[in-house]
């Protein structure tokens, strides 16, 4: 069963911030249940949405990959990537997004922070890929992999403090939730990964579900929502269902952050069925949305092939307009090693495509000069704003 346990927070008397800044007080920190025999009993309403979530995840897979359209997949993941880091507070548009995935060395501020939730999601995707169990260490690799940068996060370490949401900086008085103290933390992951390997309950309930304690948990210092979402891509991916892509469900949860919260909050509270629906309906609106976008690129690219004046399906300019939903900012070097061409060829390709509009340059002067295809960017942004603006745009710290 779940259950509070009372520890002792002492005070700091040379604290500043007044007297509740240096008082000691004891605190209620939440140890859930453990998760690794669980039998969620689900309402049919949940199941419902559950399995026409999973219906929309697949049939975006289908569409997706019908049309040939393998470019879509890293679209979808920069997506997941900007929302992801949305709900955290990190600002980044999906064109100063591609720059730094471009030059990782000159990316800063919100951009570099987004870049390296992306690095998290291809570390969880590539484990997910692989057939063996995930581990507690595979987690910790990922939250490595996102905290590269910021080794006061203690990148792939568990945490050894006690941490908590909302109340104050400086300790848990007044905090809305006190995860469990750091002596539960190991146990509670390794019943974690020990369900991630069950398959007898549907994915999209598995992913609800491990996602929602892994939240709970909250096993590191800082990343915990980004590291936990990236595990709806692990379940979803090993599943059946989203073989290659799986729906940005992060863009649904920042622009319903409070559905998204209230939801984590049912599952602390035993409502699972309630959770289990709130996070289908989320997916499936995703998936929904992303295949038609997945729709959308596709026409993007035969009205690219027009403006071009159909080049021909063996030609550069035929093969770099391919690339770009994947590669939607290039260069001479990257052309030429990307579609495996000479460098006068692609700087033929890049000329023709810019003269037509599809690509228009982004550097400045004509040494190693970048183009992006601008018309992509407005395509992806218009897909978030479809999706989004359902709630006021107040996060709620969930990291």
């Amino acid at each position: 069963m779940p259950r509070f346990v009372e520890r002792r927070w002492e005070g700091n008397p040379g604290a500043v911030g007044g007297r509740p800044a240096r008082r000691s007080f004891t605190y209620q920190a939440f140890v859930p249940d453990l998760i690794a025999t669980i039998d969620p009993q689900v309402s049919f309403r949940a199941a419902t949405a559950a399995f026409e979530a999973e219906q929309a995840v697949r049939e975006l897979n289908e569409r997706a990959s019908a049309r040939g359209l393998e470019a879509i997949g890293p679209l979808l993941l920069r997506s997941e990537a900007i929302a992801s880091s949305r709900i955290e507070g990190y600002q980044v548009s999906t064109l100063n997004l591609a720059r730094a995935l471009v030059d990782p060395r000159a990316a800063k501020g919100g951009a570099r922070t987004v870049a390296a939730n992306v690095s998290a999601m291809e570390e969880a995707i590539a484990r997910a890929d692989d057939p063996a169990p995930i581990t507690v260490e595979d987690i910790n690799r990922i939250h490595a992999t996102l905290m590269a940068r910021e080794p006061e996060a203690t990148p792939g370490r568990v945490r050894e403090i006690q941490n908590w949401l909302g109340g104050r900086l400086d300790s848990p008085m007044a905090a809305a939730f006190i995860p469990p103290p750091p002596g539960e933390v190991q146990p509670l992951l390794d019943d974690l990964v020990q369900f991630l390997a069950r398959d007898d309950i549907p994915p999209l309930a598995r992913a609800a579900i491990a996602h929602a304690q892994f939240e709970t948990i909250h096993p590191f210092i800082d990343g915990n929502g980004r590291v936990g979402r990236c595990l709806i891509h692990v379940v979803l991916r090993r599943s059946d269902v989203a073989a290659r892509f799986v729906p940005p469900v992060s863009i649904v949860m920042a622009a319903r952050p409070t559905s998204y919260v209230g939801g984590l909050v049912d599952f602390r509270e035993g409502r699972i069925s309630d959770w289990v629906e709130s996070f289908s309906n989320a997916c499936e609106s995703a998936a929904v949305h992303a295949a038609d976008l997945a729709d959308d690129v596709a026409a993007l690219q035969r009205d690219w092939l027009e403006r071009a004046g159909r080049p021909r399906a063996n030609s550069a300019a035929a093969k770099l307009i391919a690339l770009l939903p994947a590669q939607p900012i290039v260069s001479a070097p990257t052309v030429r090693a990307a579609i495996d061409t000479s460098q006068q060829q692609a700087l033929v390709a890049l000329k023709a495509l810019a003269d037509a509009g599809v690509l228009r340059q982004i550097s400045e002067g004509t040494y190693d000069r970048q183009f992006a295809a601008v018309d992509l960017f407005d395509l992806v942004t218009a897909y978030e704003e479809r999706i989004a603006g359902r709630e006021p745009a107040v996060e709620p710290d969930t990291s």
